[in-house]
């Protein structure tokens, strides 16, 4: 169905972007990674993040190291690279100017089955 494709191709469009930003908080792990895309309802697999983590790594924007484990064999915690940080600055740039743009594409519209624009319903809403 159309909907749930484009509703997917947006996902993958921004998953990068969040990818990134939530490792340039500092190093960690893949499964807290995980955690923190859940937290922000962008549910993600271990067989999405792993060949996203490796293509970004292979581009040059991550590094990562090894750290023992007390629970098992050692873990491969992600940092950003200096390359990774630039590509992040201009990211948050496109990502506002997306933001905006979509923001403004939407205002005043009016929503299906309803009379009122969505500024109205938010100001119900509230």
């Amino acid at each position: 169905m159309i909907v749930e494709n484009t509703q997917t191709q947006m996902r993958k469009g921004i998953l990068e972007y969040c990818i990134l930003s939530i490792i340039s908080r500092g190093e960690i792990y893949a499964s807290d990674i995980i955690a923190e895309l859940k937290n922000a309802n962008l549910l993600v697999v271990e067989g999405t993040l792993y060949p996203l983590l490796t293509r970004l790594k292979n581009n040059g924007l991550l590094t990562y190291n090894w750290q023992e484990s007390t629970s098992g064999p050692p873990r491969k915690y992600y940092v950003l690279s200096p390359a990774g940080a630039e590509v992040l600055k201009r990211l948050d740039t496109t990502w506002e100017e997306l933001s905006y743009s979509v923001t403004t594409a939407l205002k005043g519209r009016t929503l299906p089955n309803s009379n009122q624009t969505s500024e109205e319903t938010k100001k119900t809403q509230s």
